[in-house]
């Protein structure tokens, strides 16, 4: 399989991070969401459900199935996934149906429940992971960490508090993309710019 060009241009003149490829989910996702920062804790755990359903799997697969999760997670509303049993779920065509990644979205709903009655916000928690911002904007795809010492604090914290697919690499992804690093590619149009407006 070909390298993916660090930066590729579109169609509309605009530069774009090599990893979103022309389709245009996975262009509309890095134009409007990747590296923006999510205010709400709804939000947020949908991303922390959709991130640990994609282990194994290409983000894409996961952005294609993203309205179906929310059908089946009530909105991804934390207190009503905390109550679901798995069996219906595991017959719902409109997510991937891996029983370890459902009870993991149902025991993941429960902690992220205890963090917000003991941090006020899960948003609040979250936050205290998030690096400073790099000395200089990454220039290649091959410059994309995997992981940082921050999304190993973070797992690691998460995991004691009872968190499941919550390892470094899935942080450092869901970091990314809730905003709490901006690893927009330099050169790509949407590098340095923190709202989701394209």
């Amino acid at each position: 399989m070909a390298a993916r060009p660090d930066l590729l241009m579109g169609e509309d003149g605009k530069r774009r991070c090599g990893w979103c490829g022309q389709d245009p989910v996975y262009v509309a996702y890095h134009d409007t969401e990747w590296g923006v920062p999510v205010a709400t804790d709804r939000r947020l755990f949908e991303f922390l459900v959709l991130e640990g359903a994609q282990a194994g799997l290409s983000w894409l697969t996961v952005l294609k199935r993203r309205d179906g999760y929310r059908r089946a997670f009530d909105g991804f509303d934390p207190v009503k996934v905390a109550g679901y049993g798995r069996a219906a779920l595991l017959k719902d065509p409109g997510i991937i149906r891996n029983r370890l990644k459902v009870d993991s979205a149902v025991a993941n709903a429960r902690a992220f429940l205890a963090v917000q009655r003991e941090f006020g916000s899960f948003r609040r928690y979250a936050r205290a992971f998030a690096p400073g911002p790099r000395a200089a904007r990454l220039s290649s795809l091959a410059q994309l960490p995997a992981s940082s010492p921050a999304s190993d604090a973070f797992s690691k914290d998460m995991k004691r508090r009872g968190f499941n697919f919550v390892g470094t690499t899935i942080l450092y992804a869901f970091m990314q993309a809730t905003g709490m690093v901006d690893d927009h590619l330099a050169g790509c149009f949407r590098a340095g710019r923190r709202s989701g407006k394209a």
